[in-house]
């Protein structure tokens, strides 16, 4: 029977805050996208979010890629993205998709009956680099074989960051230091607490308030109030009437009569220029809403 026996979660990487080098490691390009394992069983080919959701409708050219691929059985770890004319990968974009998603691959879990979790990743890599032939699938790009050279690359080609992986790790589900990623751009995950009432021309609502978890509470992080269209501001609205709450989910709430306090279920991605003297996003703005990060896991970046 052509089946992955398991079914794996996605191994992630530890945040650092300095850029390094150290040998046997490989520092590839930190795409913004959607993570994604798929999974090729026989004909049956199914595209899953790094929290269990179903995405293969989404995206029926790289399922079709996937399938089209030689092993009868098959794992890949991926994030899908969209480049911009830079050839730079922005979350924004698959907010709105106008040119087709692509999958960059960057490990391979199982192949024709080989189960790979515990192998170096300098073998998983290679299984890779053998399947896959750039087109809708691409192989994810190692930046430079120093780490630090990686870093300037990054920055010079405007990157979100780097990913660093030693070349001798096993494949670990979960967070692991044999994985790391130092940023160049400052944007990450925020759960969405509520949301203030509109003012002058706009439409359904002024500004998000945004939170993230520390020491087992959820604790405000500031607001939002750029970066949406209209269509953006409509889609939103109708998504926080099923989750409004009369109480704030924020152990530390704004006094803010305007606010329309809403369950913690959603996340957003964002982008800021720093953090402010007492904790809140500097000139922040909304890229876009994350399907594939439960708000449960949504902490402060250390």
């Amino acid at each position: 029977m052509d089946r992955v026996p398991f079914r794996a979660r996605p191994m992630l990487p530890t945040l650092v805050r300095e850029p390094f080098h150290q040998p046997g490691w490989i520092y590839e390009e930190k795409y913004d996208g959607y993570r994604i394992l798929a999974y090729k069983e026989g004909r049956r080919v199914r595209l899953v979010s790094r929290n269990g959701i179903e995405r293969t409708g989404s995206y029926p050219g790289i399922a079709r890629a996937i399938g089209s691929l030689a092993p009868r059985t098959l794992l890949l770890d991926t994030e899908v993205v969209v480049f911009d004319s830079k050839n730079v990968s922005r979350f924004q974009l698959l907010q709105n998709i106008r040119k087709e998603p692509q999958a960059a691959v960057f490990d391979c879990l199982y192949v024709d009956g080989r189960d790979l979790r515990g192998a170096p990743l300098a073998e998983r890599r290679g299984a890779v680099e053998r399947l896959i032939r750039e087109g809708v699938l691409l192989v994810s790009r190692i930046l430079a074989e120093n780490g630090l050279e990686a870093y300037r690359v990054a920055r010079r080609r405007g990157l979100e960051g780097v990913v660093a992986k030693d070349l001798s790790s096993p494949y670990i589900e979960g967070r692991s230091a044999r994985w790391r990623k130092f940023k160049v751009h400052q944007e990450d995950e925020f759960v969405i607490a509520g949301y203030t009432a509109p003012a002058g021309s706009r439409e359904h609502f002024g500004s998000l308030l945004l939170g993230a978890h520390e020491g087992g509470e959820l604790r405000y992080a500031g607001k939002v109030g750029t970066g949406f269209t209209r269509r953006s501001l409509e889609e939103l609205y109708r998504k926080f009437q099923p989750l409004i709450r009369a109480r704030p989910a924020l152990a530390d709430p704004p006094r803010d009569k305007s606010v329309t306090w809403l369950a913690p279920k959603l996340v957003a991605q964002i982008a800021y220029q720093e953090w402010t003297s007492d904790g809140k996003l500097r000139q922040p703005v909304f890229l876009g809403l994350r399907e594939d990060k439960p708000a449960r896991e949504v902490t402060f970046p250390s």
